[in-house]
């Protein structure tokens, strides 16, 4: 049988791979690293989480967290990983990202049937392949994709948020807690009045952001989900307070007082010697983080083991292209997965590996590619990637507004999020049975 050919190490390439292994199929497992590093990643390790160490909520009446359930029940590797690596993070499936990436490393180079390979692939191979490269895919096989599917890129601008030694933070500031108290008091909360919040605010707004390209000026199109802390800080004197800075649900109990603004920081390692400002990716110049990020109190004297960044992220026109199997329309045995196809998030990237995987391998064992129920989170995810409209697409994460309404109208939010789950893990359930 020949082997089927994955090309990249995120979590798309990693779970593919891994889903083709465990079906009795061959994999070569191509990547780059540390050959060749893209502007975000610094390890040579698979499934490096280069943004944040959070898979977003764990309950399953959450978009991310019915995503985390669903790929629990179909046995993906990096669930089980995330499981087996997080730490405490409140609501939040968050892991030790170091541990979490090298034991992903570890047990895909032993599996007897991954030939992993450490190499830049620089066109698309014949035979079946899943394209799993990222939004940084390399400059030469991005041409070759293009020249493929004789599409521009479509592009848009993502940032990473700073991360601050745990013994750098004033603890007689920084409070734990969690917001309205749910689960347990994971994140470490910098307090501020509001003459601290607007000096803040107006040295954020001043402070000097690194410089675009050209041509990334004239395309750049920042993802809402991941706005820069200084872009939302443009856009008026309260929306930071609306968004990563909001007080609500949140007293410090010390006072019992809720404080004007708040800053939140979420455990980067098991440890706790890590910590991640939560929504403050930023484009800001290294020294002008430092100086403004500072002013926030517990923070006045932060060391930053990472400072922010910003990169250019690129998706395929997927509409256009593929359908809801992750097939290519004008050659099924090219699939694709993550943020190269407009999905956005850690676990919808794993989700697509998972499906892209699993339908390479069902196409050389001679099946049928496989879809996915669209009333569950995973089949409403590739069923809106493959059908939205081509001429607005723009890259989505797990949320409910995908999914099919129900069959009667439901006023609580709580639950008809909770009706959403139960259809779609009973839905999953039944597809499993008859499908796999």
């Amino acid at each position: 049988m020949e082997p089927i050919q994955v090309i990249g190490g995120g979590l798309a390439g990693t779970e593919a791979a891994w889903q083709i292994a465990s079906a009795g199929v061959p994999v070569i497992f191509w990547e780059m690293r540390p050959k060749r590093f893209s502007p975000a990643h610094h390890t040579e390790h698979l499934a490096e989480l280069v943004c944040s160490n959070s898979f977003g909520a764990m309950s399953s009446d959450r978009a991310a967290g019915l995503l985390h359930e669903e790929l629990r029940q179909l046995n993906s590797i990096v669930i089980s990983k995330a499981d087996e690596h997080a730490v405490p993070a409140g609501g939040a499936l968050a892991v030790d990202r170091g541990q979490f990436s090298q034991d992903l490393t570890e047990t895909l180079a032993k599996h007897p049937l991954i030939d992993f390979r450490r190499g830049e692939v620089s066109a698309i191979p014949e035979g079946i392949v899943v394209l799993a490269t990222g939004p940084l895919t390399s400059p030469d096989l991005a041409e070759d994709l293009r020249r493929f599917s004789g599409m521009e890129y479509l592009s848009f601008f993502d940032a990473a948020s700073p991360i601050v030694v745990g013994e750098s933070i004033n603890r007689d500031i920084a409070f734990m807690a969690s917001r309205y108290d749910k689960g347990e008091a994971a994140y470490l909360n910098c307090p501020m009045n509001k003459e601290q919040y607007l000096r803040f605010w107006e040295e954020l707004r001043k402070a000097e952001q690194t410089e675009l390209k050209d041509f990334e000026r004239e395309t750049a199109k920042f993802f809402e989900a991941c706005l820069p802390i200084e872009e939302q800080a443009k856009r008026g004197e309260d929306t930071m307070r609306y968004g990563p800075v909001k007080p609500v649900g949140l007293s410090d109990s010390r006072t019992g007082e809720r404080p004007y603004g708040v800053v939140q920081l979420r455990q980067e390692d098991k440890a706790g010697q890590l910590w991640n400002m939560v929504g403050f990716q930023t484009n800001l110049r290294w020294g002008e983080q430092k100086r403004v990020f500072q002013l926030i109190p517990g923070l006045e004297n932060a060391e930053f083991v990472r400072l922010g960044v910003m990169h250019r992220n690129t998706f395929i026109n997927a509409p256009q292209l593929m359908s809801a199997s992750l097939q290519f329309k004008q050659r099924p045995t090219l699939l694709a997965a993550g943020q190269l196809i407009g999905t956005e998030g850690y676990t919808a990237a794993s989700a697509g590996g998972w499906l892209a995987g699993t339908n390479a391998a069902r196409l050389a064992l001679g099946k049928e590619a496989l879809t996915l129920p669209n009333t569950t989170m995973m089949g409403a995810l590739f069923d809106f990637i493959s059908s939205a409209s081509p001429k607005h697409f723009q890259p989505m994460p797990p949320n409910f507004g995908i999914i099919p309404v129900l069959g009667e109208k439901v006023k609580s939010k709580p639950e008809r999020y909770g009706r959403y789950r139960d259809r779609s893990l009973a839905d999953l359930a039944s597809w499993k049975a008859n499908q796999l």
